[in-house]
């Protein structure tokens, strides 16, 4: 056989261009020159068209969901001392134990709790036990295991009285033990439905802290550098000359309980008033800021309710329902939101906060206020005399006494509530107080006719601290000195409900009974204001009780987003 010399062609050889594309080409070599930048740009206008439309359609196909990366600068007023659940006690300090600890629950985005170190827990029919589980393989910040121990040890550390932990309070008679390295039960005298909250607790290494005494939990490296099995881990700590902490560097912790955090990090800067934060915003030394007004900040409903509180044991006049129904009419609950707040809070009527679940009292007329502030003292056996004043038989209507805090903004409080009783014709001193003798000479001692106060009302919506008659007397919150059977009975039952809508419908009837009692003219609740930058995603706030709160969803916040075939997209 013999191998012919022929050359055959090769792939691309044997291609021949169709005649089709020569005349066309040929007609475009012999268009002018300007015509041929005329049909070039016309031909990239339409490749890029088509990239456009490819793009889109590819986004009917593709699901946007955030990605990884990007740092957040956050400015807080105040520096941290005690970064740590048991005894954390400024807003510095509680903004960072909120982003470095992880309790067996937590808040989520639509104000409710849910599990974060637990997998799931259980309630006995009698409501007394609690069990957990905790999830697999959950760590701290270090890398090694949470475990039941560290629950127990957590808790039995504030339950120790000589710590003087804030949290005393909420674990003092419950039992806590372990049931294995992953079960924990606790145990409570009686039922109590609020207890659920207090699993928000931020859960330490009993490992490191078991060895430090009480004495000097306060003084520990950890208090500085925390180990806790938060979103967050610190990776360093900036000090200024004089040795206070100025900066925290804090990194995603990649072993978080429910997902790694989208942002890589978290720079917290401290500034010492609100003023010098508000400058560094407006400067954009920091991107984020609790409290700070400025457009485009998120709104969120703060579980706090501001009243003028009257003491009928102090000044007896306030004994009388018609006189405390009038002064709280009288009062512009519009006016104190729009020119004090400018706007940012809602008038209230009643005890209870927007964001409860129960609806608040009508409000009155702020045209007619007055006239029917007089109304009401008129009917109940009261004379108005010009330039006297008012009196019922022989006794002169007496000067009420309104104390409250020298802070800026209760101070226009004042003097807008003191304008509104002069306008009824109840003559008014106001007296400021700092905030220490406030608490001291003033409310502890019940020592006012009336108060200018603020009560956090928290998520769970309990309001036995603050109007149960047993509360009247210090330490007890009840600053209104009230008592009313049908309140307390409802608070009391309250308190073992685990049915929300029996809960609901309690406190709603609970709050109706208080306000129509007018044992404090309740004036507002404020917004929580929150200041982020523009392409910072993700962020829900729930119902703030804590500025902490904030940081709710902090693991969902993003500045970056992808897109992804449905199957890919992440499951977090």
């Amino acid at each position: 056989m013999s191998v012919s010399s022929r050359r055959f062609p090769t792939q691309f050889e044997s291609f021949r261009r169709p005649a089709i594309f020569d005349r066309f080409f040929s007609h475009i070599k012999r268009l002018p020159p300007g015509d041929k930048l005329i049909l070039s740009i016309l031909f990239i206008a339409f490749i890029v068209c088509c990239l456009a439309g490819l793009r889109e359609l590819e986004k009917t196909f593709l699901v946007e969901q955030p990605a990884r990366g990007g740092v957040l600068i956050e400015g807080v007023i105040g520096s941290p001392r005690f970064v740590n659940p048991l005894l954390a006690l400024t807003d510095a300090d509680r903004d960072l134990t909120a982003l470095t600890y992880a309790g067996l629950m937590g808040i989520g985005a639509d104000g409710s709790l849910m599990p974060v170190l637990a997998e799931r827990y259980e309630i006995s029919e009698d409501g007394r036990t609690y069990t957990f589980v905790l999830r697999e393989h959950v760590k701290f910040s270090d890398n090694t295991p949470v475990t039941a121990e560290d629950v127990v040890f957590t808790v039995e550390r504030a339950q120790d009285p000589s710590l003087k932990s804030p949290e005393f309070a909420n674990w003092a008679s419950v039992r806590a033990e372990v049931v294995d390295s992953r079960t924990v039960r606790f145990t409570l005298p009686q039922p109590y439905a609020p207890f659920i909250e207090d699993t928000t607790l931020g859960i330490l290494p009993a490992r490191l802290w078991r060895n430090v005494p009480n004495s000097q939990f306060p003084f520990s490296p950890l208090m500085e550098r925390p180990v806790g099995a938060g979103p967050f881990m610190v990776t360093q700590v900036i000090r200024d000359r004089n040795g206070n902490i100025k900066e925290y560097n804090l990194a995603a912790f990649k072993s978080y309980a429910t997902g790694r955090p989208y942002l890589d990090r978290i720079h917290m800067k401290f500034y010492a008033a609100p003023s010098e934060l508000a400058s560094a915003v407006r400067r954009g030394a920091v991107e984020s800021a609790y409290g700070v007004a400025r457009e485009g900040a998120l709104r969120a409903p703060y579980a706090r309710v501001f009243g003028v509180f009257f003491n009928p044991e102090k000044e007896t006049v306030l004994a009388n329902d018609e006189v405390r129904e009038a002064l709280s009419v009288a009062i512009d609950r519009t006016n104190i939101v729009n020119n004090v707040l400018g706007g940012y809070g809602t008038p209230l009527m009643g005890p209870l906060p927007p964001g409860a679940g129960v609806p608040s009292p009508t409000l009155p007329d702020p045209a007619g206020r007055i006239e029917a502030a007089r109304l009401i003292l008129d009917e109940g056996g009261w004379d108005f005399e010009e330039g006297v004043g008012w009196s019922k038989g022989e006794t002169p209507m007496p000067t009420i006494t309104l104390r409250t805090s020298s802070v800026a903004e209760l101070k226009l409080i004042a003097a807008s509530v003191q304008s509104d009783w002069e306008a009824l014709g109840v003559p008014v001193e106001v007296e400021l107080y700092e905030s220490g003798s406030l608490t001291q000479e003033v409310i502890r001692p019940r020592d006012y006719d009336a108060l200018l106060f603020g009560e956090v009302i928290g998520r769970d919506r309990d309001l036995y601290a603050f109007w149960h008659s047993d509360q009247r007397k210090d330490p007890g919150l009840n600053i209104a000195v009230y008592a009313n059977e049908d309140v307390d009975a409802l608070l009391t039952r309250i308190r073992t409900e685990i049915d929300p809508a029996a809960v609901s419908a309690d406190l709603a009837r609970a709050g109706e009974l208080i306000a129509s009692d007018y044992p404090a003219a309740f004036t507002h609740a404020p917004d929580f204001l929150y200041a982020v930058p523009n392409d910072l995603k993700g962020i829900v706030l729930p119902q703030i009780a804590s500025p902490s709160d904030r940081f709710a969803t902090v693991a969902s916040w993003h500045r970056y987003s992808e897109f992804v075939w449905p199957f890919l997209v992440s499951s977090k």
